[in-house]
């Protein structure tokens, strides 16, 4: 073949629309066809070349070296008898390095050449099969990096003119600059492909040369967040973001880390151009070109809605939703760490009653009244803290005096007095003139600091607040520490004492005034201590109220109250046993479950257990009360206010309990000789009862006189020291024994 059937043959190739386009497959077919015609070649074939790593995953090669192992792909082939196609294309997938090494050096291998045999060798089984007698195979390179092979191989003996290689080189070079082509539109595709999705992110995505510190590309979501135009950023230096604008240290700072190679991250308030802030997540990972160039590819977004979202549920973990203020969660971690300073917990006295009464609207009213008043006290005191700590409960966290001078805690004792009468002053709520009642206690945390918590001290302070009859404000004093000492001990003992069975059940007789026979008993607990002897409830129920022991405390005393009644009962003995239930055990949730159990398994009479509890308690949720005193008498479970006359019950709410009787508290009886005031109370109580046709007890009578009167006024039941204290189970049993028969109630 001459010089020109040559060019003519390579003018084919370049002008070929396949070669243009990039088309490797075409452009390696035309190529076949053309030089197995040319050459009278048996077999000619185009491979494209990948090593196999250790995951078994193909990937381009770039050296000879990954040739050791290789996938061969065939692009295109030319053979003279397509019946032998799959059988004649060479099948060695283990190929020596060196002879990848021979033909980056010297561009082919011929078969032919001496000094070539030794690199075909590997292949002579294949030769053998398929009756090869020469073979020549060209790199197909780009940039000195083996990309595939052009194989041209012969049948019979051929011999390889230099022109002839050289043509067949030209050839290789030819495919290989069709597949460069082919990478370039590629490259250029996933290029085009790359900004695209860039430029339709959300997320602000840009890249900057961290040794010039210029931002050579930012994409559009950057000027929606920042509202900088994208010239004044993009081949701008970085000082311009937002981030660095005030803080120009802070690039240098960030760029040191990134040329450790360290990724940076973070969250950052930052200020734009008009003012308004936003929060800013941002993400920068560095890296280094081909060329060594430093680069950082930043990719940030406003979380603003994100962080505004958290800062919301952090105000609302930690502040009260209806008034503002912070709440007990937030308030007691303060407390626990404060070793000086002023702790005054303020109680709304008679709040739960003006909830019912006048409905949570107007009750939220209020509480958020009182909150203003204590947030302009917190203000003028220079408060710490102000919380509501619970329902009708609030606590201020008051720095600590300066000294403990007389004219100090007179000073103290006014700012209190004045906390005081702001609270109690009246308030207008839904038009309505309402007057709150505080109580105040005041507790020198570090006066208990290391000894006892404040906020118990304070809890007992509230109490005797609550007792006084004019201004409801006490401060935590040496006395008050002393009895909170002795409840501590007492709470203590408490706990063995439930476990080590020191309770007793102790019964009082009650007294029909009509037949003038003993109708029922009431269970009283005493607590047979150790130490200090018997103790009766009120040295230890209101500490087991308060710890929350009371709960386990009235469980046995119903099931021994009702074990006894059971006895009794046997005993063919008409007796109504009255039991005291505490407000936190009327309200437990189980009280029905616990009473029906009992009454079931002691086959207990209908209307012989009688259940007492104060007035004031049974207020505490009417609705609830009301509910569950219904569930009871269907269980044929009386019901008794106990202490009836010193509460806050309405009218309108006793008429709608199932109530079996009511007790008359013992402050009005033991005033009926003397005072014209308690008999009036009582005959209005009497009269009212009889109205309502309920049963009334008298309680602690103790003198003929008051029996008489009681008498006279047609008051049913009556109970006091004038017949019998209470007494234990046996001595009951033999105070009955001297009196008349029983009669049922």
């Amino acid at each position: 073949m001459n010089r020109n059937e040559q060019q003519h043959l390579l003018e084919l190739i370049v002008n070929s629309s396949a070669k243009q386009q990039g088309d490797f497959s075409g452009t390696s077919e035309l190529v076949c066809q053309l030089l197995r015609e040319q050459f009278d070649a048996s077999f000619v074939s185009v491979w494209l070349l990948s090593a196999i790593n250790d995951d078994n995953q193909e990937h381009r090669a770039t050296n000879a070296d990954d040739f050791y192992v290789c996938a061969h792909n065939l692009v295109a082939s030319n053979i003279v008898d397509a019946l032998t196609h799959n059988s004649a294309l060479r099948q060695t997938s283990t190929i020596s390095p060196d002879f990848f090494t021979e033909l980056r050096l010297h561009r082919y291998i011929l078969s032919s050449d001496s000094h070539q045999q030794k690199l075909i060798q590997q292949f002579a089984q294949y030769y053998d099969h398929h009756n090869i007698h020469t073979s020549l195979d060209i790199a197909i390179r780009i940039n000195g990096h083996i990309e595939g092979v052009l194989s041209i191989e012969h049948c019979h003996a051929h011999k390889w003119l230099k022109a002839d290689l050289q043509f067949a080189v030209q050839c290789a070079d030819q495919l290989a600059l069709t597949l460069a082509t082919r990478y370039t539109y590629d490259s250029n595709e996933k290029i085009y492909l790359l900004r695209n999705a860039t430029e339709q992110s959300e997320h602000v995505v840009m890249l900057v040369n961290t040794d010039s510190k210029i931002v050579e590309y930012v994409n559009g979501a950057h000027e929606k967040m920042t509202g900088l135009a994208r010239e004044t950023i993009e081949h701008q230096s970085a000082l311009n973001l937002d981030i660095f604008r005030n803080n120009h240290q802070l690039l240098d700072v960030i760029v040191k880390k990134l040329h450790d190679k360290e990724i940076v991250k973070g969250n950052v308030k930052l200020n734009r151009v008009d003012g308004s802030e936003y929060w800013l997540n941002y993400h920068i990972t560095p890296f280094v070109t081909e060329l060594g160039k430093h680069y950082a590819l930043v990719s940030s977004y406003d979380n603003s809605s994100e962080y505004l979202h958290k800062a919301e549920l952090e105000r609302l973990a930690w502040h009260c939703s209806l008034t503002g203020l912070h709440n007990r969660s937030f308030f007691t971690p303060q407390l626990e760490h404060a070793t000086d300073g002023i702790l005054i917990l303020i109680d709304l006295m008679g709040f739960k009653r003006f909830n019912d009464t006048h409905g949570h609207e107007q009750g939220d009213a209020l509480l958020i009244e009182i909150a203003r008043r204590l947030k302009h006290f917190s203000l003028s005191a220079n408060a710490i803290d102000v919380a509501r700590v619970g329902s009708d409960e609030y606590a201020i966290l008051l720095p600590a005096l300066s000294s403990n001078t007389d004219d100090q805690l007179v000073e103290r004792e006014q700012m209190v007095k004045r906390l005081y009468l702001s609270i109690a002053a009246p308030a207008v709520i839904s038009r309505e003139k309402v007057n709150p009642k505080p109580a105040i206690a005041v507790v020198d945390i570090k006066s208990v600091a290391g000894m006892f918590s404040p906020l118990s001290c304070a809890d007992i302070t509230l109490q005797y607040a609550k007792g006084k009859s004019e201004m409801h404000y006490q401060f935590f004093n040496a006395d008050l520490l002393d009895a909170f000492t002795s409840n501590a001990e007492i709470e203590r003992d408490l706990q063995q004492a439930i476990k080590g069975r020191e309770f007793e059940l102790y019964y009082q007789p009650l007294m029909d005034l009509q037949t003038n026979q003993y109708i029922g008993a009431e269970a009283l607990i005493r607590w047979h201590h150790p130490k200090k002897g018997v103790l009766y409830p009120g040295a230890f129920i209101d500490i087991a109220e308060q710890s929350g022991m009371i709960n386990p405390i009235g469980e046995w005393v119903l099931e021994t109250a009702c074990k006894q009644l059971n006895l009794w009962q046997h005993k063919n003995v008409d007796i109504a046993m009255h039991v005291n239930v505490a407000a936190r055990q009327f309200f437990s949730g189980n009280l029905y479950e616990q009473v029906w159990r009992l009454v079931t398994r002691y086959r207990i009479k209908p209307k012989t257990l009688i259940l007492e509890i104060t007035e004031t308690e049974l207020m505490g949720d009417v609705r609830y009360a009301i509910n569950l005193c219904h569930e009871l008498a269907e269980l044929g479970v009386g019901l008794a206010i106990d202490d009836f006359g010193t509460g806050y019950s309405s009218m309108k709410y006793l008429k709608q309990f199932p109530i079996s009787k009511l007790k008359i508290d013992r402050s009005f009886i033991m005033d009926i000789s003397s005072s014209r005031e308690s008999r009036e109370i009582v005959s209005a109580i009497i009269a009212m009862a009889k109205a309502l046709n309920i049963s009334l007890t008298a309680e602690g009578v103790e003198t003929k006189e008051q029996e008489e009167f009681l008498s006279l006024s047609a008051c049913h039941h009556a109970q006091g020291y004038l017949y019998s204290p209470a007494i234990r189970v046996n001595d009951f049993a033999q105070f009955i024994d001297k009196h008349s028969t029983w009669v049922p109630v």
